[in-house]
């Protein structure tokens, strides 16, 4: 069944870029989102895991979403991640990027410590009612367990109108894909996470989309739509060429984030890799095999 909301297609997470002394760099930013747009995306989401917003301020939060507003202009959706554990600051920073411009609203189930579902719809019903007019994304990255159950999810789609969309990240989630269609009517509309490496079995179900880094953003778009047209050979061909880089990166979250911003100054969209510390630093081999990834990656977007 396919979801009845907006085919959103690849909607990749912007990275924060730093100057050498960890101070948000502006221009850098806009080049980024400037790369987004430039590859007809229909959208682009920050501060996300993958902008390393747990080391962001309140107030840095807010100033990239502000930046990636005003440099989109209108041209693709920003998506403005409004995480915090505790639901009074998280439905702050939900307002204050509502009023800068932000197109949707997304939210991490908070995951620290293990919360009941009562905690949880708590906290989502709460945050639901603080942009009421605005639709929000629902993202649930839990490593200590399962994500948030179908019925949680149904329940609060009927209950609160502007919860949209929804973003899983977990492997072997075809069948929880399914029974969230199923169960929602296809109202709810699905985005894979996790750097899209399960993009191509959850596609033909019927999600709205894919979340994956800025860097391999226009090369999955292309898969994602040979997978819609069923050019499955096609789809899967260029998807291998990418998928070794994706599973690399993603075997640690701060190694993520120097492969991705060597793979965009590779790509020539920025020119410093700094990651605000603490901070995954690669030994030389592992530095060298980063950059025979990227450099395979760089190849299969031309």
């Amino acid at each position: 069944m396919r979801n009845n909301l907006e085919l959103w297609g690849v909607v990749p997470i912007i990275p924060t870029p730093f100057t050498a002394d960890e101070e948000i760099d502006e221009q850098a930013l806009r080049s980024l989102v400037e790369f987004a747009v430039g590859n007809g995306l229909t959208g682009a989401c920050l501060p996300a895991y993958a902008s390393e917003f747990y080391k962001l301020t309140d107030e840095e939060k807010l100033k990239v979403v502000k930046i990636a507003v005003d440099q989109s202009k209108g041209r693709m959706k920003i998506v403005a991640q409004s995480n915090h554990p505790a639901l009074k600051i998280a439905s702050r920073l939900a307002k204050a990027n509502v009023d800068q411009g932000a197109d949707v609203i997304s939210l991490a189930v908070p995951r620290l410590f293990g919360l009941p579902d009562a905690s949880i719809k708590e906290y989502l019903s709460g945050f639901f009612k603080a942009v009421p007019n605005t639709p929000v994304l629902v993202q649930d990255f839990n490593p200590g367990g399962t994500s948030i159950s179908v019925g949680l999810i149904k329940e609060l789609m009927e209950e609160h109108p502007n919860f949209k969309y929804l973003k899983l990240e977990e492997p072997l989630c075809g069948p929880k894909f399914d029974e969230i269609i199923k169960a929602t009517g296809g109202r709810i509309g699905l985005m894979e996470g996790w750097g899209g490496l399960y993009m191509l079995e959850l596609i033909p179900l019927g999600i709205a989309g894919v979340m994956p880094g800025l860097g391999v953003s226009d090369i999955l778009q292309k898969v994602f739509e040979l997978r819609m047209s069923n050019s499955n050979d096609e789809a899967f061909q260029l998807f291998e060429k990418v998928m070794p880089q994706i599973f690399f990166s993603l075997q640690n979250m701060e190694l993520f984030h120097y492969v991705e911003k060597e793979l965009l100054i590779a790509r020539g969209v920025i020119t410093g890799s700094q990651v605000r510390t603490a901070s995954y630093t690669p030994d030389e081999v592992t530095k060298r095999f980063i950059k025979e990834l990227n450099e395979r990656v760089v190849a299969a977007g031309k």
